[in-house]
């Protein structure tokens, strides 16, 4: 009796070569691994290409070719645009600014976030710190700039920056109560050349010496300071008198002291002989004071010091320091930001490795500095990369904080995209030139952002 062999005719066909559709085999026509036809899926994704085309491709595309239209946008300028960002001074300062927010705005966020991070690790309140640093992630921009521009507010009374540093310095050195104080032509004291004063004749024992001055605001005298009293002749020093010459309502004689009138408490009297102060004396609360005979036949002079101007803090918004001033207050907005990453990649770390360090003998800042940090490298990469893109395009902070005299200091590329394209005198072309130039350096940025993700996908 014969057998079927083989690919004879009573053999079934290899399950590789059977068919994968048909009517009752129960299989889906071949299509994308899942299964769905193209044509859904691109139906599925036309709408976000669409809106992904007319809210970034065609911006994009436009404004590269309204970067080569002059300023009516009715004739081509070539690359004359492109010319006046690297000719223009403003423009270069903006580009010089934008220089120094990348390097150091991420870099100091991204320091400050690891060093939050590590530091709060092991203490039992690390959640709460963390969520008073991670607090101003909630603020706008415009509210953090509003908060700030008081912050750096120039008067101590509504600056807190100020109010601080004043603080400090008069803590080391007082200034003078009397800053704006000085003598009429009728006083008995003229100027020394160097903010003081001197007396205009020598004085004698005996004889009471009066220096009356005005220019201080009666509110703003001592608080213990009393009607000033006439000094009375001293047979072997020298006895005198300096009081406000000013009398409340007016009335009063020039040179007289009135009974109602306040001694200059605290001022310093110096008797100088050829050019050398040979006695000193301070002023009481009536404004009387007394030198020894060894003054006599001296000049009196009321030394600078009496006068110097109240230290009035730092002037934070000014030219010279308001880039940094905004830079703090973007890494008081960014540091929560990256302390909140870091922390949640430090969660991650192998303990076993940095306990085996640990029993080797690394103390902890070896423990840090060649275990932890190397292990946190993909995550800092992830926080630099983006607050370095996020820096590029900096602009509400800048426009709010820096005041119109120094707004030109403080300058970056996106406040000067804007300042030039709009207004009276705005020129889209330099403006879309402008806009050109902060794409093509966000690009690299955004590059190497790509590249270490897929590096990371294929590990």
């Amino acid at each position: 009796m014969a057998t079927a062999t083989a690919g004879g005719a009573g053999s079934a066909p290899p399950a590789d070569k059977r068919p994968d559709t048909g009517p009752g085999t129960g299989r889906r026509p071949r299509g994308s691994v899942t299964g769905t036809r193209r044509a859904v899926a691109a139906a599925f994704l036309l709408p976000a290409l669409v809106l992904l085309g007319a809210l970034v491709v065609y911006p994009i595309v436009y404004s590269v070719y309204r970067s080569f239209l002059d300023q009516s946008g009715t004739g081509f300028a070539g690359l004359d645009n492109y010319e006046a960002l690297f000719t223009d001074a403003t423009i270069r300062t903006a580009v010089k600014n934008n220089a120094i927010w990348v390097v150091f705005a991420p870099t100091v966020a991204t320091v400050l976030g690891l060093i939050f991070a590590v530091l709060t690790e092991r203490i039992r309140w690390g959640t709460a710190f963390k969520l008073i640093v991670f607090m101003p992630m909630a603020i706008s921009m415009l509210a953090a700039g509003i908060i700030f521009r008081l912050v750096y507010e120039q008067a101590p009374e509504r600056g807190v920056a100020n109010a601080v540093a004043v603080g400090v310095h008069d803590t080391f050195a007082e200034s003078s109560g009397f800053p704006k104080a000085h003598p009429l032509p009728v006083h008995p004291l003229k100027a020394g050349g160097d903010g003081s004063f001197v007396t205009k004749e020598t004085v004698r024992a005996g004889q009471p010496a009066n220096l009356p001055l005005v220019g201080v605001v009666p509110a703003k005298m001592p608080g213990d300071a009393e009607p000033a009293k006439a000094a009375t002749a001293s047979g072997d020093g020298i006895t005198g008198t300096t009081w406000l010459d000013f009398t409340k309502g007016g009335g009063g004689k020039p040179n007289v002291v009135d009974p109602e009138e306040l001694g200059l408490k605290g001022l310093t009297v110096e008797a100088v002989k050829d050019g050398k102060v040979v006695a000193t004396a301070t002023a009481g609360p009536d404004g009387v004071f007394t030198l020894p005979a060894s003054a006599d036949g001296s000049l009196l002079r009321l030394p600078a010091d009496n006068f110097r101007e109240p230290y009035n803090g730092v002037d934070w918004l000014g030219p010279s320091l308001v880039t940094p001033g905004i830079i703090g207050s973007y890494v008081w907005m960014w540091a929560g930001f990256a302390m909140v990453l870091i922390a949640a990649g430090l969660a991650g770390l192998p303990r076993e490795l940095l306990e085996a360090a640990r029993v080797d003998g690394a103390n902890e800042w070896q423990v840090f500095r060649r275990i932890t940090v190397p292990m946190l490298a993909p995550v800092l990469a992830v926080v630099l990369v983006t607050l370095m893109i996020n820096v590029l395009k900096i602009f509400d902070l800048v426009f709010i904080i820096a005041p119109g005299s120094s707004q030109d200091d403080a300058n970056v590329l996106a406040l000067q995209l804007y300042r030039t394209s709009f207004g009276t005198d705005a020129d889209l072309g330099v403006g879309s030139a402008i806009a050109v130039l902060l794409l093509l350096l966000v690009i690299p940025v955004m590059l190497f952002n790509v590249r270490r993700i897929r590096k990371e996908g294929r590990r």
